[in-house]
């Protein structure tokens, strides 16, 4: 008999359903499936896999309203924050749809002598791509790297959180009526275990998930040589310059730090704010958070959080901060009136960097905002974490912000605009530190689900290199000589 997952909804408590647990000997079934149908699959090309992936994506947006639905009751966010998945993900769907016939379009590129060879480079799939997603954005985080798999001619075995796992059979239910194969995409539920033996059966793996995990993740997939991408947690800071319209700046952090509770890896987590504006952006702050409105249902701005674990977390970094001098302005208490784990959106201030809040990932609606002298203190602060992943810099110096962007060691960074990046489908999005390695989305986050081939063809006259071993004849020293001289001078003839 297979063990059951029992899902709630974090709002009610209520069951939703149950899903049952796959064991390793039925991780390594699917992935055998998975791996005889994917010569098939490849053979279809890649035209018409992004056919099939375009028809998915216009059913998604015809049956959105259920998708909705499914992603409120598993994860307790709200109504906006979950069409904010359905909208990114179809975004995605049609960028990848669109672009990858040319992305994955054989490529010709100058051989040695470009006369006499010809070299081409191929995009070949991986084989069988093993997702593991997490709970926090149930479908888009599944689905914006499932696209992008399966449109390269991988086939695919999702594994999605224990938590939230329905969510990802419905997309994967919508993939199978527009015609992709059962066994070119398949899902297996489980919890730690079931996503070990994924790991250890897969030809490549996408993670999405804590720093932690990650790591292990990591080690698994190099002892075997497996490529693997990774995107962890994040601790993104928020610049507020002394230029800055501060009733956007606060709008933004509002946006940043709140979307979906707090809970995204992208979350506005640390806030530096010039000592020029300070006070005056903190009162804007504190007089916005009250109006906020809690729940689920439309029109309401923050959700409830997923799990006592991730409320746990955010009560004893609040408590942490408090204990060390911090302030709380705004918020800061359970609301058990709206449901068990909804938490009060929270401003802390007179924050420093000795304070858990101001260098672990919080994962909840919780605003840290520190004083600071200037714009440079602001970037060594904001780069004094051991995550990488997102940032955002508000000041009417367009100009300006975009160069210390550039300064900001992150995957990304938004200028006025926090979030931006998931908006941007043909731009990359990743981390640098413990925040990541590869990237999702544009061309990159389509290339890591494939592996190149490239071939050379000699058509070297035998008159120029007589067969058998290399002869450094005169002539083929003057041939040398002579490309050489093209490379140095003419550089529309460089490789």
């Amino acid at each position: 008999m297979p063990a059951f997952l029992d899902v709630t909804n974090p709002v009610t408590g209520a069951l939703i359903g149950r899903v049952p647990t796959a064991d390793r000997a039925e991780v390594e079934a699917a992935v055998a499936r998975a791996r005889a149908a994917r010569p098939a699959w490849e053979a279809l090309g890649t035209r018409a896999r992004a056919r099939l992936l375009r028809r998915w994506a216009d059913l998604l947006w015809a049956e959105r309203e259920a998708a909705i639905r499914v992603i409120c009751a598993e994860t307790g966010k709200t109504w906006v924050g979950a069409y904010n998945e359905l909208f990114v993900t179809d975004n995605i769907s049609l960028y990848y749809s669109g672009h990858a016939p040319r992305l994955l379009r054989p490529q010709t590129r100058r051989a040695l002598f470009p006369v006499f060879q010809h070299a081409r480079v191929y995009y070949r799939p991986h084989g069988v791509v093993g997702l593991i997603t997490p709970w926090n954005y149930p479908f888009l985080l599944a689905f914006c790297d499932l696209v992008p798999a399966l449109i390269a001619g991988n086939t695919v075995i999702l594994k999605p959180s224990e938590w939230t796992p329905f969510s990802a059979h419905h997309g994967v239910e919508w993939m199978h009526r527009v015609g992709v194969p059962a066994d070119v995409i398949q899902v297996v539920d489980g919890a730690a275990e079931t996503g070990a033996a994924l790991v250890d059966t897969a030809d490549c793996i996408a993670f999405t998930g804590s720093s932690a995990v990650g790591r292990q993740v990591a080690l698994r997939a190099a002892a075997r040589l497996i490529p693997y991408s990774l995107e962890l947690g994040g601790k993104d800071p928020l610049l507020v310059l002394a230029d800055a319209d501060l009733d956007q700046a606060a709008a933004g952090v509002l946006i940043g730090a709140l979307e979906n509770a707090g809970q995204a890896c992208t979350s506005t987590e640390r806030v530096y704010v010039d000592a020029a504006v300070y006070a005056a952006f903190v009162e804007r702050l504190r007089q916005r958070v009250p109006d906020l409105m809690l729940g689920t249902a439309e029109g309401h701005h923050v959700g409830s959080l997923t799990s006592a674990r991730e409320l746990a977390r955010v009560e004893a970094q609040i408590a942490d901060a408090v204990s060390r001098g911090a302030q709380v302005i705004a918020g800061g208490q359970r609301r058990p009136d709206l449901g068990p784990l909804f938490f009060e959106p929270t401003v802390l201030v007179n924050v420093d960097h000795t304070m858990q809040v101001m260098r672990e990932e919080t994962f909840g609606p919780v605003m840290a905002v520190m004083r600071v002298r200037d714009s440079a203190e602001a970037v060594r602060l904001a780069n004094d974490s051991a995550y990488g992943l997102s940032g955002t810099i508000y000041t009417r110096d367009l100009r300006q912000g975009a160069a210390l962007a550039r300064q900001i060691d992150s995957g990304d960074v938004s200028v006025n605009r926090p979030l931006a990046i998931w908006g941007a489908a043909a731009a990359p999005m990743g981390g640098q530190k413990s925040s990541g390695s590869g990237r999702r989305n544009g061309p990159e986050g389509l290339l890591r689900f494939v592996t190149s081939q490239t071939v050379v063809v000699d058509r070297i006259p035998r008159a120029l290199v007589p067969p058998g071993l290399t002869h450094l004849t005169p002539r083929v020293r003057s041939w040398i000589a002579l490309r050489r001289w093209w490379l140095r001078f003419l550089p529309f003839l460089r490789p």
